[in-house]
């Protein structure tokens, strides 16, 4: 018979309303979701079985703190997460030489704008550099935010007019 080789609507549909699922390989690295008005960030506490001292300790003065596995706890998915079980990070969450820290957004952002002035600083003196090189008569300073031109000739010949005429 005929009806052997049928199938039902009621199949069809649930092929077509199901999505093709993909697997990705889980990463050691995941992390808590960062509190409301914080971001987190992987801290190096050591390198090659050495401590790293130096990059602790400048990340704590810049605002980082260590996230330690009892602020989570009311997290459901809390045994996701490595906790480190001894030494001097113990109770922190981490894995492999490095600590889960966290900061203010407020100081991330604040810090962020301090390289960015830093980096534009360093543009505007190399594109300086460059403007002197190209034209060697005509230059310009930067005060403040603002790029004023100095042309060598006109101000040496206002000079040497004011000078004759005295």
């Amino acid at each position: 018979m005929d009806n052997d080789k049928r199938t039902s609507r009621e199949s069809d549909s649930r092929k077509a309303n199901m999505q093709k699922t993909s697997w990705t390989p889980p990463s050691s690295l995941d992390a808590p979701p960062a509190p409301q008005g914080f971001a987190h960030r992987w801290i190096r506490t050591s390198v090659a079985g050495f401590d790293d001292t130096a990059n602790v300790t400048k990340k704590l003065r810049e605002g980082w703190e260590f996230v330690r596995a009892e602020e989570i706890k009311n997290s459901p998915d809390i045994h996701k997460y490595p906790i480190v079980k001894q030494g001097q990070y113990e109770g922190c969450i981490g894995i492999g030489g490095l600590v889960l820290a966290r900061i203010p957004e407020e100081i991330l952002k604040a810090r962020a704008e301090y390289f960015r002035s830093i980096t534009q600083d360093q543009i505007n003196a190399v594109d300086n550099d460059l403007m002197k090189e190209q034209r060697p008569k005509c230059r310009s300073i930067l005060i403040g935010k603002v790029e004023l031109p100095l042309v060598v000739e006109v101000i040496k010949t206002n000079f040497l007019e004011i000078s004759t005429h005295e």
